[in-house]
């Protein structure tokens, strides 16, 4: 599903334009941004949590050469199902 998907059943179950669905996504998707920039988690209760975690450094291997390479620590952002969410796919 892309982002023009998500909007368009947005709008037909919130009986919204698609414009609007549009900006409530776009205002949903800062939202979480700001907040995990800010606090690092986000956790919407029954659909899940949003974590930012740190990588260590570690060594890789270059898959064209084979040559040994450091990867930089980074940070990055995992995703925890929540109950409902996990009951509702099985």
């Amino acid at each position: 599903m892309t982002k023009a998907d998500l909007v368009d059943k947005m709008a037909e179950k919130a009986n919204l334009t698609k414009a609007n669905a549009e900006r409530a996504l776009n205002a949903f998707l800062e939202s979480v941004e700001a907040t995990l920039v800010k606090d690092g988690k986000l956790t919407l209760t029954g659909f899940g949590t949003f974590l930012v975690e740190s990588r260590q450094e570690r060594k890789g291997r270059n898959p064209r050469t084979g040559e040994e390479i450091t990867i930089p620590s980074s940070k990055v952002v995992k995703f925890k199902p929540g109950k409902l969410l996990k009951d509702s796919i099985k």
